[in-house]
């Protein structure tokens, strides 16, 4: 008898500790400033009390901002930080620096941003900016409905109670791709219902 793979070894915990789902997937955002404000502010932050009602906030206040281009004309004549009510230098660069890096590429809305993301080379480019890693690269495909695997420390921690051992960012990711398949569920929502569960602990 062999042990089994770490994708099953993973596949039995989920289905242990969170059932047979269905897990449907996070929507994410159609407005552009409020997908770019998400992976830029999120980093060690507290989601639900902290940033979501800010990002809610964004779309009100600023509603043009809903394209890329839209975004990138607030920017230049409003302060990020204090729209977004963050005193954080480092993360509003960042959204600087991705809306400046999606607008010079044409993408200006959440359809152009999830096609773009399908080339390896355009994920390539995001990562040049400073604050932006592989796990922000999966996220930003999660909030405009591409459906992946995110690995943050909650997804990481779940897997360590699961048996799985310490991986690189991409083998992990691959584990849990995997695990999903096994089970049938859909990536973003697998991943989605793990974060909630880790949160509330």
């Amino acid at each position: 008898m062999t042990a089994p793979s770490l994708a099953q070894r993973l596949a039995d915990h989920i289905r242990h500790l969170l059932g047979g789902g269905p897990f449907p997937p996070p929507g994410g955002w159609t407005h552009m400033g409020a997908v770019i404000c998400d992976v830029s502010f999120q980093p060690r932050c507290t989601y639900e009390a902290t940033l979501r009602p800010r990002l809610l906030d964004l779309q009100t206040n600023w509603p043009d901002a809903h394209t890329v281009r839209g975004f990138q004309s607030r920017l230049a004549t409003h302060d990020l930080a204090v729209a977004m009510r963050f005193k954080h230098a480092q993360k509003a660069a960042t959204a600087h620096a991705i809306t400046d890096l999606l607008a010079a590429n044409g993408v200006d809305t959440r359809d152009d941003l999830h096609s773009w993301l399908d080339q390896q080379a355009n994920r390539a480019a995001l990562r040049t900016v400073k604050g932006v890693g592989p796990k922000s690269i999966d996220y930003i495909g999660n909030l405009v409905g591409r459906s992946q695997i995110a690995v943050d420390v909650h997804l990481r921690a779940f897997a360590a109670d699961a048996g799985v051992p310490v991986l690189p960012y991409e083998q992990l990711r691959a584990v849990y791709e995997e695990a999903a398949g096994l089970l049938g569920h859909d990536r973003g929502g697998l991943e989605h219902a793990i974060w909630r569960s880790r949160r509330s602990l």
